[in-house]
């Protein structure tokens, strides 16, 4: 089992990395809840949950942590926005990427942990890179991480400190900061509250008063910056030192930068994180998709038109480090590859013939290509490789080789959460189906031409094959 890692820069034996183990520790960067989940972060989101079914599937045991992000500028901004309190637009936003995650089949998460359930914790660290001069106070403004004292500052993102410091990135702005490159860990809470509308649309309703949320901590109250809420959670449940760290390309640096300065000045351990994977973006005409844009699109109005099959069938058709360009025609391959599976699928329901069709090469070679970091794009054309094979014999294949590979097929398509059911024909069109048989084994043409017509009419297709009639529905 091959897996790029990151911070060497090069593929990995999993097995040599866990120097033999079989359980992995699996943490993955979850959302900012400030908004609906866009379909650029859900795709980073299935593609971790492809991976995580897969390590289980071949013997290893995943326990996935992943965090919310529930207190955050963005989430203080929209708030005072929608003039509600932070708590109640991160809950609101919580619950609704709890369902929109259900809705895409993601189950392989252990564990969701909301960064303000574990401020004891974050204040903890925060207490440890104080005390070992890994951090500096800015009164009026906050707690800062000192990156100069960390000299491995950048070794993620293969820059140096000054390189670091001189790229534009999510980096906290203060004018009393010691470097450039210096992160908050804790933002101190100020006595300013926003004054807003209630909301009412009434311009002479009384005003609403949105305070800054805050909590109690022995060098001020205030509240968490963004890096250190993922250090604390991870160190709470998994200790200063794990297998596996996931999240977009973009969460690189600064981010995931941050986290490893935090956690090896704090613990004195290296490596923080022995794997480090990182998915590629989804784009819509070259360019990334993102909330801050106009036009993004969510997971819920993509699953309006859509089935969440085909969406995490364009997810496996792209390798997870790749770039995914998002387009109608994109949305077309993917829900026509999918229909003909399925009718693939049904067809071997039907067949009765006298033929062994054996599938372990094509199980081999599916392993191969998903034990090289997961390429899922490789591991479908097994797939499509075997079902073209099999095509032009399709109707000599014998009941139990048809059942084997049907089993195989929907086993692995499981793997990436794709689940082929068989749609359920109406009665009524199984019926016509059956009188049109008759007049065409009747030999009467005109009758059996009518009747495949009012069938095609109500929505379905009809197909003369060796076992009889198949019967499938319409696609658009």
């Amino acid at each position: 089992m091959l897996i790029y890692n990151t911070l060497s820069g090069k593929k990995e034996d999993l097995d040599q990395a866990l120097g033999g183990a079989k359980k992995i520790r699996m943490f993955v960067c979850g959302p900012t809840v400030y908004d609906y989940t866009q379909i650029g972060n859900a795709r980073t989101y299935v593609s971790f949950d492809m991976i995580a079914r897969y390590l289980r599937s071949v013997g290893y045991k995943i326990f996935y942590l992943q965090n919310i992000t529930d207190i955050d500028d963005k989430i203080i901004r929209r708030a005072q926005e929608r003039a509600v309190k932070p708590s109640r637009l991160a809950a609101e936003y919580t619950s609704a990427y709890f369902a929109d995650m259900k809705k895409i089949g993601i189950k392989s998460v252990n564990k969701y942990a909301l960064a303000t359930k574990y401020i004891k914790q974050i204040i903890r660290q925060v207490e440890a890179l104080l005390q070992k001069n890994h951090a500096y106070v800015i009164d009026g403004d906050g707690i800062y991480f000192n990156i100069k004292t960390f000299p491995d500052y950048g070794k993620l993102a293969k820059r140096t400190v000054q390189q670091s410091e001189d790229a534009v990135s999510r980096i906290d702005e203060s004018v009393g900061k010691r470097n450039r490159g210096d992160f908050a860990l804790w933002k101190f809470w100020h006595a300013k509250n926003a004054h807003l509308p209630n909301g009412s649309g009434n311009a002479n309703a009384p005003m609403r008063i949105i305070e800054e949320p805050y909590w109690n901590a022995p060098f001020g109250k205030g509240r968490p910056g963004w890096h250190i809420e993922d250090t604390a959670i991870t160190e709470h449940y998994f200790g200063s030192q794990y297998e596996l760290h996931g999240g977009a390309v973009d969460l690189v640096f600064p981010h995931h930068e941050a986290e490893i300065a935090q956690q090896e000045s704090a613990s004195g351990k290296k490596p923080f994180v022995k794997i480090w994977m990182h998915g590629g973006f989804l784009n819509i005409g070259g360019e990334k998709m993102s909330k801050s844009r106009a036009g993004f699109i969510t997971l819920r109005e993509f699953l309006k038109s859509h089935s969440s099959n085909v969406f995490r069938y364009m997810a496996a058709s792209h390798h997870y480090r790749a770039p995914m360009e998002y387009s109608d025609d994109l949305i077309r391959q993917a829900d026509n590859t999918l229909n003909n599976l399925g009718q693939f699928l049904a067809k071997l329901g039907l067949v009765s013939g006298s033929a062994a069709f054996p599938i372990y090469s094509y199980d081999r070679l599916f392993a191969e290509k998903m034990n090289d970091d997961f390429n899922t794009p490789e591991a479908l054309a097994v797939i499509f490789k075997m079902q073209n094979e099999i095509h032009p014999v399709l109707w000599g294949v014998n009941k139990r080789s048809a059942k084997e590979i049907r089993d195989w097929l929907r086993g692995k398509m499981a793997l990436l959460g794709i689940d082929l059911k068989m749609p359920k024909i109406p009665l009524k069109i199984k019926r016509l189906s059956k009188k049109r048989e008759l007049s065409r084994r009747s030999k009467q043409f005109a009758q059996s031409d009518a009747l495949r017509h009012e069938i095609e009419q109500l929505g379905y297709i009809v197909e003369d094959t060796p076992a009889g009639p198949f019967l499938w529905p319409k696609q658009g």
